[in-house]
């Protein structure tokens, strides 16, 4: 009976200490921080302030927030003794703590945690010239890689189409038994390839078939390149720079801009006790050249002036390339962890908290006030103009390949005259004389033997 009585006192206790917990007015400490936290007026808003107010309806209890007095979030000194919104609620004369409070083993240990309400990790904030380096093929940038397959095939059928024409047309090519043909095949990619580059390359065609087909490949070759290099202007950015930064081991390699982390901060705990030997060196280099921020802004300013790397929370980092256009963060993201709301350790509000994230998160509120709070100001910003795809140049694409039809239909007519003609002379059928000057053109390898043995004579 004892027994059951100290476990119904204690169930009773525990109930009470929840209830009054909840029903208390709770001393809030936060840290002024865009846009988590933000002064307006005499009030306080951001994103913290709405997941607070949210947390406080589904928990039900009432706050009062204020500001921490050494605007510090909490670490340990050699001591041991804690500062910031840690120390505050360490010393009880705060309830909660709720900020960008980065979940850590050594705040664990001595306050209590929930379950994060933002997932972030560490990255680095350049400017755009430095982030952004010149490859070796940016040339083929212009134009998607569907697009270069297409005009490959354009070149190639166009020197195709001229070779055929110019042995079938009898302007081009009258006497197949005796004359030399100008336009082999290797001639004929040589002379598409001159006149791609608008260098041009005689002697020209003749045949009206050979012309018809070379002007269509000459306005496909004038459109094609004016779009290029339109396109091409378009990619240049007006400033270079012979540096890229496409991540933590590529800042670790080199030297030319300076590099840093907000001092006392978890990302520089992360880099302290790392055994990464990329990330030791960007922590010796720090330590060595000193090259701390005393707050967000300045670590923001410093990158907006061209020759520091501000390293920093991602999620901070995209707040200052939504606020400065000029900024961007690099794809690299290290250290995962999340941002918590810290309260004693042992207190039964814990539980109750961390329910009420997790409901806001599967309902979807966490990821608006994400939204809400870290909307861009860059809407004027030029984005990056996009590859020239294949349905761009349909129409010359199309242009041309009607082009090159006519010319070899034209080649093909002009050939038809001509045999008419040598049937009526000869007397014979005019598809039998086709049919011998079709085979004499397209299999005769020879041709040209004739001729240079009559050039042979000659001298």
């Amino acid at each position: 009976m004892l027994l059951a009585f100290l476990l119904v006192s204690s169930g009773c206790f525990l109930d009470l200490a929840v209830c009054t917990a909840a029903q208390s007015e709770l001393r809030i400490t936060t840290i002024k921080q865009e846009p988590y936290t933000m002064s307006k007026g005499s009030q306080l808003e951001g994103f913290c302030m709405d997941l607070l107010s949210e947390v406080a309806k589904k928990v039900g209890f009432k706050y009062k927030v204020k500001l921490v007095k050494d605007s510090s979030y909490g670490r340990q000194d050699e001591s041991g003794n804690w500062n910031g919104m840690i120390g505050e609620v360490l010393r009880g004369e705060a309830d909660l703590a709720i900020a960008p409070l980065t979940l850590t083993a050594a705040r664990e240990k001595v306050v209590g945690m929930t379950k994060p309400f933002m997932q972030t990790g560490i990255s680095i904030l350049l400017r755009k010239d430095i982030s952004e380096g010149a490859g070796f093929f940016d040339f083929l940038t212009p134009f998607a890689p569907e697009t270069w397959i297409g005009i490959l095939i354009a070149y190639i059928g166009t020197a195709a189409s001229i070779f055929i024409a110019a042995r079938l047309s009898p302007s081009e090519w009258s006497e197949a038994q005796s004359e030399r043909n100008r336009f082999s095949f290797l001639y004929s990619l040589w002379y598409t390839a001159g006149a791609l580059t608008l260098q041009g390359a005689g002697p020209h065609p003749k045949a009206l078939s050979g012309r018809v087909i070379c002007s269509c490949w000459w306005l496909f070759s004038v459109v094609l390149l004016a779009c290029y290099f339109s396109n091409l202007s378009s990619f240049k950015t007006p400033e270079s720079s012979h540096l890229t930064v496409k991540g933590f081991e590529d800042l670790a390699n080199q030297e030319t801009i300076q590099y840093g982390c907000l001092a006392g901060s978890s990302t520089l705990a992360f880099f302290k006790n790392s055994n990464n030997p990329v990330y030791r060196r960007i922590y010796e280099h720090m330590e060595r050249a000193q090259s701390f921020v005393s707050s967000m802004d300045e670590g923001v300013n410093r990158a907006k002036e061209g020759n520091f790397a501000f390293i920093g929370e991602s999620v901070s980092l995209d707040l200052a390339v939504a606020r400065h256009c000029e900024l961007v963060r690099v794809h690299e993201v290290i250290g995962m962890r999340g941002y918590s709301i810290a309260a004693p350790l042992g207190s039964p509000i814990i539980k109750n908290l961390s329910v009420a994230i997790l409901q806001l998160s599967e309902a979807g509120e966490l990821a608006y006030l994400r939204s809400k709070w870290w909307a861009s100001s860059c809407i004027a910003d030029k984005a990056k103009p996009a590859a020239v795809q294949p349905h761009s140049l349909k129409g010359m694409f199309l242009v041309l390949a009607l082009g090159l039809g006519l010319g070899t239909l034209v080649a093909v007519l002009e050939l038809t005259f001509k045999s008419r003609r040598k049937a009526a002379e000869q007397q014979k059928s005019c598809c039998t004389v086709l049919t011998e000057e079709l085979s004499l053109r397209l299999k005769n390898r020879g041709a040209n033997k004739p001729q240079e043995n009559a050039d042979k004579e000659k001298a």
